[in-house]
């Protein structure tokens, strides 16, 4: 009876996944279902069901897949993470995805290389709505024609600066702005082991540029050299971790003492100080002169099968509710601009978040050309293999 029973138990399994390869499943109310495949960072979206305590407001999070399936039963959703811009895109070459979250730069190389397709804007009216018009004013590209492309094949999702995050009972406040100033922390012997590196190319090497002065796009070859020979120095003498998403519990824990930190990291950083009963003013963040800034955007790989699909998710997204709990969730900068009215003050006033026209001005996005992108994959190299 048991090999009955198991036998009948695997005969419907097998006829489940022959209806699933056939091209759909049956949702809840009966209807067929499509496939949605959504590739994104990381710890980069709400997807827990929660009351959260966000600098003195509580905000009701919900896992916003699950709402989205709820809003819009005819889709079944894949959800997968990514670490950085380059594993996303090497997996592009493999896997079809229908919404990818890849930043600005990345964004240029992909629509340079076709691998993108244009947004049907008809079908995102709450982008429409909602989008801060800001964000087009920022020169992501050295090309302003290639620069207002980027918004005809993505959306903004979230974005931030970069800067130093510190343990100010172990490090003290830098006396300036200045780059020199800010970053030093990260180039002392006396942090060995206990300086947090983003495993990211851009981030990490921008810091090296950053510090000695120089553009984090540049293509001089003495500069690049130096900037090389600063963080291989810094490998060897102050053995940095690196990592992404696992870097913050090691702030929280004490492990670190400084690092290198997107401004959204910093305040999720706060978030887990205050609810493991420290302060959360006890790690602070500098934004250097200079430094990056950069947005995280929603785009339709010339790959993806179900476009309409993809759409609706990218709407969905600047459902303001939407946008206010990712924006809680995450803790990086949002562009939508009823979100932003609906977050703390203390937030959304502070400048190295939220920053003005005349700090952008001062900041430096991530350019991608073919030059750029095939001399800070060989610098990446070099780097990892030291």
């Amino acid at each position: 009876m048991k090999r009955i029973k198991l036998l009948a138990v695997l005969l419907a399994a097998i006829m489940v996944a022959s209806l699933a390869a056939c091209g759909g499943s049956e949702g809840q109310n009966g209807n067929e279902q499509t496939k949605l495949y959504i590739y994104n960072w990381g710890e980069y979206m709400s997807r827990e069901s929660d009351t959260w305590d966000f600098y003195g407001t509580d905000y009701e999070l919900s896992d916003v897949i699950a709402d989205f399936e709820d809003a819009y039963p005819q889709y079944d959703v894949e959800y997968r993470m990514f670490d950085d811009n380059e594993m996303m895109y090497a997996q592009l070459a493999t896997v079809s995805y229908d919404v990818i979250f890849p930043s600005d730069y990345m964004i240029a190389r992909l629509i340079r290389e076709d691998k993108l397709q244009p947004l049907d804007m008809e079908k995102l009216p709450n982008v429409t709505e909602y989008m801060d018009p800001m964000l087009k004013d920022v020169a992501w590209t050295p090309d302003a024609d290639e620069t207002a492309a980027l918004f005809d094949y993505a959306v903004p999702y979230l974005y931030c600066t970069v800067g130093l995050i510190y343990n100010q009972d172990e490090i003290a406040s830098p006396a300036t702005n200045d780059p020199r100033d800010v970053w030093a922390p990260l180039f002392d012997s006396a942090n060995q082991n206990r300086i947090g590196m983003y495993n990211s190319m851009r981030e990490s090497i921008g810091v090296g540029l950053n510090y000695l002065g120089y553009s984090m796009n540049t293509l001089n070859e003495a500069e690049l050299e130096e900037a090389m020979e600063l963080l291989i120095e810094q490998r060897q003498q102050v053995a940095p971790i690196l990592g992404i998403d696992e870097l913050k519990d090691k702030f929280v824990s004490g492990e670190l003492t400084a690092g290198v930190a997107w401004s959204g990291d910093h305040v999720v950083i706060q978030q887990r100080l205050q609810d493991a009963g420290q302060d959360p003013e006890m790690i602070r963040y500098t934004l250097p002169k200079g430094s990056n800034i950069s947005v995280d955007m929603m785009a339709i790989p010339s790959s993806a099968e179900n476009v309409q699909g993809a759409h609706d998710f990218i709407n969905f997204m600047y459902e303001t509710e939407v946008a206010v709990k990712n924006a809680v969730y995450v803790g990086y900068s949002s562009p939508h601009l009823e979100a932003v009215a609906e977050l703390p003050q203390v937030v959304t006033g502070n400048e190295s978040y939220y920053p003005g026209p005349d700090l952008i001005a001062t900041l430096e996005p991530y350019y991608s050309t073919p030059e750029i992108d095939q001399t800070y994959d060989n610098l990446w190299v070099q780097y990892l293999a030291n």
